[in-house]
């Protein structure tokens, strides 16, 4: 509880530190016209710029091409410590650049990695090491979330621990995170929760069959989104030429990007409260438009060599996508359609049902009886992903006994 303790404060130096060099750092952002070709031409150099001197850090820290990610970090309790630093700078200039990702990655690494400090100083067991690990990215989310129910089960969800270890993980993290929500709450004056406003609307029994088509869309959007990152990792791969040259590519690719559509930029948390406001205005062609060019902006700050987390990009395509579906079927209320597919596109991605359930309804205080359809929604995707997860891997199986054989 001791180490708890302390790491819900760093968790909280950090994040307010790290958040508030990248908040300042991307004030050169602004967009009067979220309509087509509403950005500017001028974008384009600072993107760029953003990706060489991504490059260059890359070079300098040595940052491996892949690093393992925050899901892969917290399903194994274990971070890098070397590959902090070089995390940390990539994705502190990735998100002032403009890229398509979100903060949580250098958060956790901040967070994990001193922890795992932590136990390798004072020699702790495997048991009590994981689960001061996963403390520490508890403490580093506590005030970026600002929930620490929602912190806690995020973690638990998909560190899945067992015995005294779940036992540990759990009252640790609920102390980190309180800690680190305090502090945070106490400098910034700000939370996360309550931060999106759709109209409420009145529960009826049919919305809960509504949600599983909400589910399995959104599961076929994170599909598109897996498959298109895929693809472009692939291509940017095979380039023949320096990364150095494919992150200046990928800055510029966005940029573009950026400039014919200036919601696709940045994590998309504050974009998307300009969705909400003006999806009337924007129409369905738009919206569309707009969800399938972030999916490809995503997909290109990946490939290309920035860094950042999928957690705050996902919920905007989340939500853009459940904005689309009421703008298609108007029976549809947006309120229900918004926060199905909000919380549930994430589910596909990250194996986290019940946590991504919480957020939507804590992020847009939609109601009590509200929340039933939601949990459904990514229950549902959630369920469906895991379905084509195993479906190719039978395949992927298959395929090698086939060889083998012949």
């Amino acid at each position: 509880m001791g180490y708890a303790l302390v790491l819900g404060v760093v968790g909280a130096v950090v994040g307010l530190v790290f958040l508030g060099v990248t908040g300042a750092g991307n004030n050169w952002y602004d967009v009067s016209d979220p309509r087509w070709f509403g950005g500017h031409w001028w974008w384009v150099a600072v993107t760029g710029a953003a990706g060489v001197v991504v490059g260059l850090l890359r070079s300098w820290t040595k940052l491996p091409a892949k690093v393992p990610g925050l899901v892969a970090e917290i399903e194994s309790a274990h971070v890098e410590t070397g590959l902090v630093p070089g995390i940390v700078a990539v994705s502190a200039v990735s998100l002032i650049g403009g890229a398509s990702l979100g903060p949580e990655e250098a958060l956790g690494s901040m967070g994990g990695g001193a922890a795992t400090w932590i136990a390798r100083r004072k020699g702790l067991d495997e048991e009590d090491a994981d689960a001061n690990v996963l403390n520490g990215f508890a403490g580093a989310y506590g005030g970026l979330f600002s929930s620490t129910v929602i912190v806690v089960i995020f973690i638990l969800e998909l560190a899945r621990p067992g015995g005294q270890k779940f036992v540990k993980a759990l009252v640790g993290g609920i102390v980190a995170s309180s800690v680190s929500f305090g502090i945070y709450f106490v400098i910034a004056g700000a939370v996360f929760l309550d931060a999106y406003k759709v109209p409420s609307y009145k529960f009826e029994d049919w919305q809960i069959l509504a949600a599983i088509p909400l589910g399995l869309l959104s599961a076929v959007i994170a599909t598109v989104m897996v498959v298109v990152i895929e693809g472009t990792s692939r291509v940017f791969a095979r380039l023949p030429i320096p990364p150095i040259a494919k992150s200046t590519l990928g800055g510029a690719l966005f940029g573009v990007i950026g400039v014919a559509l200036p919601l696709t930029m940045f994590t998309g948390s504050d974009q998307l409260k300009t969705v909400i406001k003006d999806a009337g205005a924007l129409g369905l062609g738009l919206l569309l438009a707009i969800l399938f060019a972030k999916i490809f902006a995503f997909a290109v700050s990946l490939g290309s060599g920035f860094v950042g987390g999928p957690v705050f990009v996902s919920l905007f395509i989340g939500g853009t996508a459940g904005l689309a579906v009421h703008q298609a079927i108007h029976g549809v209320p947006v309120g229900l359609a918004f926060t199905c597919m909000f919380a549930s596109v994430v589910g596909s991605l990250v194996a986290a049902p019940f946590a991504m359930a919480l957020t939507a309804a804590f992020m847009t205080q939609v109601g009590a009886l509200q929340t039933g359809p939601i949990l459904i929604a990514v229950v549902t995707s959630f369920l469906a992903m895991e379905g084509v997860k195993y479906l190719i891997a039978r395949r992927k199986k298959n395929s090698t006994r086939a060889s083998v054989a012949v």
